[in-house]
């Protein structure tokens, strides 16, 4: 998407539509210094911010109406780079400094149960897209749209590079517990596996309808590293390819 002839990204926060350029951002942060960074960074004009910082100011937004990682996910989607879990600290970082980065969880045994992070869930779906939208961003491809998850949007991340779109439908791994503050303390009735299941189904009929709609993009599925969702490939995957072959045949 374009805004007067630059890249840009639209979103929806809070029932309000927005459009952001990187060029906004940069122009906007020139003359602010950083906050003292906590949990996630982005770099602006070659300046470490605390990623909440950067979008409040970027898009005029009060921080009080959106999370971290909604920041994060929309700055990744502009190109910046944006990191994670940064060490508290009581003085900025300098300009130019990279702040650390926390190492990379030892992998699971693949048969391993997934292990349950309580309220920091890695695995959530908006994680998984924050990550997706990350890679994709320092990969090289342009962001053209990220659905916002905590409103339920479709159609959760289109991204074009080369001339070729892809359009990415992205699943979490369910929780034992309610993401509802309100029934914290409940334990699901459906346990993480069958409503892993679910969702793998909600997923593929997402990118087969992607396929009819936008025959000439890709159709991508995007999930957490999680036995159950491999188990699921390994039983999908060969009526999938026989699926495209059958489209190509048929062209």
């Amino acid at each position: 998407m374009s805004s007067q002839g630059r890249a840009a990204i639209r979103f929806t926060l809070n029932g309000q539509r927005h459009e952001l350029t990187r060029e906004d951002v940069e122009a906007r942060l020139v003359d602010v210094a950083p906050d003292a960074i906590r949990k996630h960074a982005v770099r602006v004009n070659d300046t470490w911010f605390p990623a909440v910082q950067a979008f409040e100011v970027a898009t005029g937004i009060p921080r009080s109406e959106f999370i971290s990682h909604t920041a994060r996910r929309h700055l990744a989607a502009l190109g910046f780079e944006v990191a994670g879990d940064v060490e508290p600290r009581t003085t900025p970082l300098p300009a130019g400094a990279a702040p650390p980065v926390p190492a990379t969880p030892a992998a699971r045994p693949a048969a391993a149960a997934p292990v349950e992070l309580g309220a920091g869930e890695w695995h959530t779906e908006a994680n998984v897209q924050a990550a997706l939208v990350t890679a994709l961003a320092g990969e090289g491809w342009r962001i053209l749209s990220v659905a916002n998850t905590a409103t339920k949007e479709h159609g959760d991340v289109i991204a074009s590079r080369d001339g070729r779109t892809v359009g990415v439908e992205v699943k979490g791994f369910p929780s034992r517990s309610y993401a509802d503050p309100a029934r914290a303390g409940e334990a699901k009735r459906t346990s993480p596996s069958t409503q892993a299941g679910h969702w793998y189904s909600q997923a593929v009929l997402a990118a087969m309808r992607l396929r009819g709609k936008e025959p000439s993009w890709g159709s991508v599925i995007a999930l957490p590293d999680f036995p159950r969702y491999r188990d699921l490939h390994a039983e999908t995957a060969g009526s999938q390819r026989a699926r495209c072959r059958g489209q190509l045949l048929a062209h």
